[in-house]
C-alpha cells in the first residue's frame, strides 16, 4: 500500500511517501513544499495545490493521511493555513484518493508509543521505521512521514479516521 503523509501548512508543507507491506516500512519520496510570504495568499494555494497534484499524479497513493489542525493563539493564522489544509485535502480528493485525519496525540502515540511524546522521539522513531540515513528536515516533512506511518498502524480502523 502507498500511503502519502501531509503536514498542513501554508509556509511549508512537509509531505511523505511510503510503502506499508507486511508491517514493513519503505519511503519512496519526501519533501517540503515552501511558498513565499511576499507571494498572493492565492498563488500561494495554486502552488500548493499545484504541487500536491503533481505528487499524486507520480506515485498514485492509495490513501492520504492529514494531520488535524491544532492552534491556540493566532486566529489570522489558523485560518489561513485551514484554508491552505483545505486546498490538501482537495488536491487529493481531485485524484480519487480517499483522505484520512489524525490528531497529534493520535500520531505521536502511533510512532513513538506515547501520545505525549517530543518532537525529536518522534522523528527519531520516523528515522528508525524508514530505516533513513539522517532524519528529514525540516520538522514538517518528519511530520508527514509520522502521519503516513501513523495511517498504516490505523489500516484495520481506517473507516473511523476516513474524512466525510
Amino acid at each position: 500500500m502507498i500511503i502519502f503523509g501531509v503536514d498542513p501548512g501554508l509556509a511549508i508543507v512537509g509531505y511523505g511517501i511510503i510503502e506499508y507491506s507486511g508491517n514493513r516500512y519503505r519511503a519512496i519520496d519526501y519533501g517540503c513544499i515552501k511558498t513565499e510570504a511576499k507571494t498572493p495568499f492565492t498563488e500561494r494555494l495554486k502552488i500548493i495545490y499545484d504541487e500536491l497534484s503533481s505528487i499524486i499524479d507520480r506515485y498514485d497513493p492509495d490513501d492520504l493521511a492529514i494531520e488535524e489542525l491544532f492552534f491556540n493563539k493566532n486566529a489570522k493564522t489558523a485560518l489561513k493555513v485551514g484554508q491552505a489544509r483545505g486546498v490538501e485535502i482537495l488536491s487529493a480528493v481531485n485524484k480519487g484518493v480517499d483522505v484520512y485525519e489524525y490528531t497529534p496525540l493520535q500520531i505521536k502515540q502511533a510512532v513513538a508509543g506515547y501520545g505525549r511524546a517530543d518532537k525529536k522521539q518522534v522523528q527519531e522513531m520516523v528515522k528508525l521505521l524508514l530505516n533513513l540515513q539522517k532524519t528529514p528536515s525540516p520538522d514538517d516533512v518528519a511530520d508527514a512521514l509520522a502521519v503516513a506511518i501513523c495511517h498504516s498502524s490505523c489500516l484495520k480502523f481506517k473507516d473511523m479516521f476516513k474524512m466525510k
